[in-house]
């Protein structure tokens, strides 16, 4: 008898909501065989089974909460010879066959995927650290952690002595104490041995503000505020968030707080690469690909961010240096619904544009069907967020941090233009690109701006710089 319990699904990932279970008592299953379906923080996730052979009790249900570790099933391994020292299979990383791409991505609400960043390990994805420009030295300095006012009120220290002068806690959780200002060893660990998890620095944190907002009085912290009794005024309806939607929550929320944030506006004549598409389209739907300005941008984006180095950078405030990428990977946004979802096109800068264009539709056919994995939404150096199908004029989208630009894009009207001493109707497409302005600067970003807009106005541009 073996028991098939949940693998580790990726960093940071202690667990999720079951969604489906996909097996029943008596059905005889395989190993690789998809058994589970989890949604997590991160994305919603298919299991695969590291165990063969009968399956004699199920142990869990669709809406149960369930952690790394937790025995699913169990089978009767005796027919299949299956051991039970198995070895665990690569859980969020194992997904099934994709079926033919059939729609291309829907735009996004704003941009910021609540899938966590993760280092790539690919030789491409080689990065250079730069000391962080003097210019504006306010970022580079390096404030003192937030201690918690009154520690005889941390109702968890004995707990924390018990574990040691080093508290144990990964590379990760001890990253995001850094970057929000807390000092690791004051947390207290609610795993084993006191193990800390993100959850528990992220409640560490609100116990400070939460302390700190009543000692400057009512208001100082609007997070703490309870809400009104809107039974009052009529009937209501609760539902809880989705773990996917709690992150987005969660990550839009630092990235607002974190990044001073400006968005600046423009316009791109898209009649002649309007007219490129159109021609253009059949050709790459043989190659299974939906030839759209989202798949344009990107090849744009990648190429422009070359030229502009600082637009695929990041900030360590820790260190006080830039980091800037050597690999150009561009986040699409894709709204579902279940939230919003960010898969990434690795090496854009190495593709055409036909090849792009098949990468987005597979990834918006993934999306739809669950199938997104949290490498599939991670390693981003720059993010397009496309409301056009939708409409609009401009809109502000949030920086998906820890990248620090983003260009949203709105509906193409068409609109007289002052051309060859006349006005001409034309095809106008509103651009709007937000940015984190520790890292660039106004005049930057509209250099930034203008380069994009020549390249959709003029497309030999792209052929012209490679």
């Amino acid at each position: 008898m073996s028991e098939f319990k949940v693998p580790e699904l990726g960093e940071n990932v202690v667990g999720g909501d079951v969604m489906r279970v996909m097996v029943n008592v008596g059905d005889t299953i395989v190993r690789d065989q998809p058994v589970l379906e989890l949604e997590t923080d991160k994305a919603t996730i298919e299991v695969p089974s590291n165990v063969a052979g009968t399956v004699k009790e199920v142990r869990v249900k669709k809406g149960d909460k369930i952690k790394v570790g937790a025995v699913v099933f169990t089978v009767d391994d005796a027919a299949a010879g299956n051991g039970a020292g198995a070895a665990p299979a690569a859980g969020a990383a194992a997904t099934v066959e994709q079926p033919a791409p059939k729609a291309e991505a829907k735009p996004a609400e704003h941009a910021a995927p609540p899938a966590a960043e993760k280092t790539d390990a690919k030789p491409a994805a080689e990065h250079k650290v730069l000391p962080m420009p003097q210019r504006n030295a306010e970022p580079a300095r390096n404030p003192e952690p937030v201690r918690a006012p009154d520690p005889g009120t941390r109702n968890a220290e004995p707990a924390q002595r018990e574990r040691g002068p080093v508290a144990p806690a990964s590379p990760a959780v001890r990253r995001l104490a850094r970057e929000i200002g807390i000092v690791v060893d004051e947390v207290p660990g609610s795993g084993p041995g006191g193990r800390i998890s993100q959850d528990d620095v992220k409640e560490h944190a609100r116990r400070i503000l939460s302390s700190v907002g009543s000692a400057a009085g009512a208001g100082a912290s609007r997070a703490t505020r309870a809400l009104p009794d809107f039974q009052k005024w009529g009937e209501v309806e609760r539902q809880p968030l989705s773990n996917i939607r709690r992150a987005t929550s969660e990550h839009l929320s630092y990235a607002w707080n974190t990044i001073p944030h400006v968005t600046q506006f423009d316009k791109a004549d898209v009649t002649s690469i309007e007219a490129l598409r159109r021609k253009y389209k059949d050709q790459v739907a043989k190659a299974g690909g939906n030839l759209t300005v989202t798949a344009m941008l990107v090849r744009i984006l990648a190429t422009a961010v070359r030229t502009f180095s600082q637009f695929n950078a990041s900030i360590d405030t820790e260190r006080g240096e830039l980091v800037y990428k050597k690999y150009v990977n561009v986040g699409v946004a894709v709204d579902t619904d279940r939230g919003l979802l960010v898969p990434v096109i690795r090496n854009a800068d190495r593709k055409n544009i036909t090849e792009i264009s098949v990468e987005i539709q597979q990834a918006a056919e993934k999306a739809r069907e669950k199938k997104l994995t949290l490498e599939d939404m991670s390693g981003g150096g720059i993010t397009i967020s496309n409301l056009g199908g939708i409409g609009g004029t401009y809109f502000t989208p949030i920086v998906n941090w820890p990248e620090v630009a983003i260009l949203g894009v709105s509906r193409a009207v068409t609109e007289p233009a002052w051309r060859n001493e006349t006005f001409e109707p034309r095809q106008m497409l509103p651009l709007s690109l937000s940015y984190d302005h520790r890292v660039i600067d106004g005049a930057d970003a509209m250099r930034f701006l203008r380069w994009v807009v020549e390249a959709i106005e003029q497309p030999f541009l792209l052929s012209l710089i490679g």
